[in-house]
């Protein structure tokens, strides 16, 4: 009998639900928008019903499309948005307030309190990351100070604590189970990644009380069934990771020295380091990896805030195309960017310059520069940024007596653009491999829901069934791609002075 394996992939922007094949072949799949909530500037939301509702209906959806039932699921893994915070009643389920999405900055001012307290080391240690409002921790310290009576209810035990996975657990389970990952656990800025516990000092410092929070899991593990009403009758969930850690596992980077970029809104590269706790020299954070068991594995993580975002900008704000598809047509039509340089800083800079205060610029104009130079510029950009981070995270594998990063595996909405693959892999002097399968973020939560109930044996077996598309291979000379980055410095350079 055939078995398959469903993934629930929640993101940001979109529920997704993918039904694969245990070869993690793409069977069927189904896909609905998320609405986003801006309350003011620097702050968003997400309706938790509409994060359920969106998710339950692809699930369905793509199981129908598949001429599946419930019993042909040998087992669900879920993949989601990463630090989106939801607090929720334990008797009713009702969610206290919507959810703090990751690029939400309200929680800024009681990070700002905890650097000058002196925390950034203890912080760093602990979890692998630096103090910032983008992880949950701070986010739930806003919600217990900012909705009436929150406090009061964690400290008599009522409310559950959530990154999205939980959530999506705690409905699909009927509230029978309240649990995370450890891969999501790690994005809290609450949890001791050296023991996979949550770290009673910081619960403490943040005034959390320890009874709001899920019980920490191995990636691949069982962390309940679905209640027989849902899907229309009971599977059982074995696999769970962050998207980022999902997309790593998904491309089958299980040792020490592989990386994968994603190509997203953001980007989001990741290095495994295996078992060994690094922290960066860099600016690169480090974070729990997804584990299959219970032995932690960890990753150096390197994020751009402004990916594939920056083609929305050239689509909506500047109405220079009409859909994004088109900005490689627009890009080609000049044989470079003619000396332009586009950084889009529009939130800041992220990793491994972190200058919250960076805005964007446009640099290197002439007369003769056009539309299609600025196109060319915004999309060089994104390969700009991610060279950055790589270069970063080499860096700090040598230092630790690790080997440079060989090959980068690409995937996410952006890899399907030739000419931004290319110039990557230009840049980086290093090949850049795109899969098969590009739906590594599910097909990660496919693979450990997979490992958990015994469709696979091992890693090596799902190392196995990872093939490439296309490689590119770099076809610039190493003096000229050097002069390129150091010309890309500098224009972050003039963003950054203030």
């Amino acid at each position: 009998m055939t078995t398959y394996l469903l993934a629930l992939d929640q993101g940001t922007s979109s529920s997704r639900s993918i039904v694969f094949d245990t070869q993690g072949r793409i069977v069927a799949s189904a896909q609905q928008e998320l609405p986003q909530i801006y309350p003011r500037p620097g702050w968003v939301e997400h309706d938790p019903h509409e994060i359920w509702r969106t998710q339950l209906t692809t699930a369905k959806e793509a199981l129908a499309k598949a001429g599946l039932k419930a019993s042909d699921i040998r087992s669900v893994g879920i993949t989601n948005q990463r630090e989106t915070t939801i607090v929720w009643n334990r008797r009713t389920g009702a969610p206290i307030h919507h959810g703090i999405v990751w690029q939400d900055r309200r929680a800024e001012p009681t990070c700002q309190q905890l650097r000058e307290a002196g925390h950034s080391n203890t912080i760093l240690q602990k979890t692998g990351l630096r103090i910032d409002a983008y992880f949950s921790g701070t986010k739930l310290k806003w919600l217990l100070d900012n909705v009436p009576s929150a406090r009061a209810a964690a400290e008599r035990g009522e409310l559950a604590f959530g990154t999205v996975d939980s959530w999506l657990i705690w409905q699909l389970t009927g509230g029978k189970r309240h649990v995370t990952d450890v891969s999501n656990a790690s994005r809290t800025m609450l949890f001791n990644v050296h023991t996979n516990q949550w770290d009673s000092d910081l619960l403490a410092l943040l005034g959390i009380p320890a009874s709001l929070m899920p019980e920490v899991l191995p990636s691949a593990a069982d962390f309940g069934k679905t209640a027989e009403d849902v899907l229309g009758g009971m599977i059982n969930i074995g696999g769970v990771a962050g998207d980022q850690q999902s997309a790593l596992f998904g491309q089958a980077c299980f040792k020490a020295g592989m990386a994968k970029n994603t190509y997203g809104t953001g980007c989001f590269m990741l290095m495994h380091t295996g078992g060994h706790f690094q922290t960066s020299a860099n600016g690169l954070l480090t974070t729990s990896a997804a584990q299959p068991g219970p032995t932690p594995q960890f990753a150096l993580e390197g994020s751009v805030f402004v990916g594939g975002a920056v083609v929305q900008w050239l689509r909506d704000g500047l109405q220079a195309i009409e859909h994004s598809g088109q900005v490689q047509q627009l890009a080609e039509s000049v044989p470079d960017s003619g000396g332009v340089m586009l950084v889009p800083a529009f939130t800041g800079l992220g990793a491994p310059y972190w200058e919250p205060d960076a805005r964007g610029s446009i640099t290197g104009l002439t007369r003769g520069s056009t539309i299609a130079h600025i196109a060319r510029a915004a999309l060089e950009s994104i390969a700009y940024q991610s060279a950055a981070l790589l270069l970063a995270m080499s860096r700090d594998a040598v230092a630790n007596g690790g080997a440079a990063v060989s090959e980068l595996r690409v995937d996410g909405g952006a890899c399907v653009n030739n000419l931004l693959m290319q110039f990557q892999a230009d840049l980086l002097g290093i090949p850049v491999v795109r899969p098969a399968c590009v739906e590594t973020t599910a097909l990660g939560a496919a693979y450990l829901a997979g490992l958990s109930s015994g469709v696979y044996q091992s890693t090596d077996e799902l190392s196995a069934l990872w093939k490439a598309e296309r490689r590119f291979v770099p076809t610039l000379d190493k003096s000229r791609a050097d002069e390129l980055m150091e010309r890309w410095e500098r224009a972050v350079r003039q963003t950054t002075a203030h």
